[in-house]
């Protein structure tokens, strides 16, 4: 890398906490380092080595701020690859604004988005996709998603896409060495052979596109309506996961009439959860503003948690909500079945796969819920040790590698030449490069690390 700028940032959340971590990254940040920090023994920060750490006070030109411990990392064996040095103070705003101010003052400069992780890639302790897995890990919501993101960032999707990169790889070889050295003892191609061995790698392309709506799903979460007809239950369910009264619940029939969301984690799925308003038929213009908002998010959901009330009778509106769920994935909940049942069943279950009967003022049977949501949504046998790919550029590039590899499968059957066989094989790899950023340009790169907060 040749950028020799030395710089800094809080690399740790501003508010106030136990401690505070400043990162100082660069050439000069032993020395600037030095600069603001007294070690309690004594020993300079250039006399430590690598992997120690030194109890002191951080100072602001003579006068004192803090008593904190530097940390500190040599070159290359640092996160960033460069000299590194942590300074951990107390957690508070005030005191680690006034840190970071001194190593500005001595030097510094302040990083930009990302700039840390940036570097780390450019000095090659990580390729893109695993710089890319570093704020899937910050930002996990769940335990799956929390191990799946590690996976990646240990290289599981990388060491995938490189087995992937190394069987075209060798094909391309073959194919160039068999047309520019005739002469030499070169096994022939074999269309046959050849086609076989693109519907291998074709194969395991889309095995792991096929992964890519896992990935987002564990990233992401599910988009789940509740939906159903006023007063069966909906908030009350709504408050029930959330943990907390988010909605509001009363005898009133009525009482939602926007859309309210909540993002709540049940087991190790995260469902984006909304509340919406009963959808029946009314006469009222404010209300049948909020049932038209309730309709159109049934629409865009992935997931429709369809509530009845079970203590009464199916109604024209009740029918309404089992035809909205018809294309969507959809989990029937009979509420309150802690009454008596008046409701028929057998209507239910013939057009819900999953039903489950629960009662929302109670959560024995949220568990219930939970195995029914993980059966519709496919999402049970999810592996986040698999090879997850987890954003639409890792998407795209994978799209574009397999749509290559299937066009070298065609020219081969048309009966091109093998020329245009290797150009094909030749734009997957590039595709591939491009995914680990082996081979990218200097805009893909701000544009990934400009997604990274600062600091990290």
């Amino acid at each position: 890398m040749n950028d020799n700028t030395t710089i800094a940032a809080i690399s740790t959340a501003q508010a106030s906490a136990g401690i505070s971590v400043i990162r100082i990254s660069g050439d000069e940040a032993i020395r600037i380092a030095e600069k603001v920090f007294q070690s309690k023994n004594g020993k300079s920060i250039s006399e430590m080595k690598g992997y120690t750490c030194a109890l002191g006070m951080v100072y602001e030109k003579e006068e004192p701020i803090d008593e904190c411990i530097a940390t500190v990392f040599r070159a290359p064996h640092s996160y960033t690859g460069e000299d590194v040095v942590e300074l951990s103070c107390h957690g508070g705003v005030y005191i680690t604004a006034r840190v970071l101010r001194a190593v500005y003052d001595a030097g510094a400069q302040a990083a930009q988005a990302g700039e840390f992780t940036k570097r780390a890639f450019l000095n090659g302790k990580l390729d893109l996709i695993e710089a890319e897995s570093i704020m899937d890990i910050i930002s996990s919501r769940s335990k799956e998603s929390a191990r799946a993101a590690l996976n990646v960032k240990e290289g599981a999707l990388s060491r995938r896409i490189n087995q992937i990169k190394d069987q075209l790889l060798d094909l391309a070889a073959h194919l160039n060495a068999w047309a520019d050295y005739p002469e030499e003892d070169i096994p022939a191609v074999e269309n046959d052979s050849l086609i076989d061995s693109l519907k291998s790698v074709e194969a395991q392309f889309n095995e792991v596109l096929r992964n890519y709506d896992n990935g987002r799903i564990l990233k992401d979460g599910i988009d789940a309506v509740i939906a159903g007809k006023p007063n069966v239950g909906k908030s009350t369910l709504m408050n029930l996961l959330a943990g907390f009264d988010k909605s509001i619940v009363t005898s009133q029939a009525g009482t939602t009439r926007d859309i309210v969301e909540e993002s709540v984690s049940l087991g190790d799925i995260i469902l984006n959860l909304s509340d919406t308003a009963g959808i029946h038929e009314t006469g009222d213009e404010i209300e049948s503003i909020g049932v038209d908002k309730a309709k159109s998010r049934v629409n865009s959901a992935a997931l429709l948690l369809c509530v009845f009330d079970s203590s009464a009778e199916l109604t024209e509106d009740d029918f309404d909500i089992i035809k909205l769920a018809k294309d969507v994935p959809s989990v029937a909940i009979l509420n309150k079945s802690d009454l008596p049942s008046k409701l028929d069943e057998s209507i239910i279950n013939e057009h819900f796969n999953e039903v489950v009967k629960m009662s929302a003022k109670f959560d024995d049977s949220a568990e219930q819920l939970v195995q029914a949501i993980k059966r519709v949504c496919a999402v049970g046998n999810i592996n986040s040790s698999n090879a997850l790919l987890y954003n639409e550029r890792q998407r795209m590039l994978t799209m574009k590698a397999t749509s290559c590899v299937s066009e070298a499968i065609e020219t081969l059957y048309i009966g091109l030449t093998l020329d245009a066989v290797t150009v094909s094989i030749e734009e997957a790899v590039g595709y591939i490069c491009e995914l680990t950023g082996e081979r990218v340009t200097d805009e893909v790169i701000d544009k990934v690390f400009h997604q990274f907060c600062v600091g990290k």
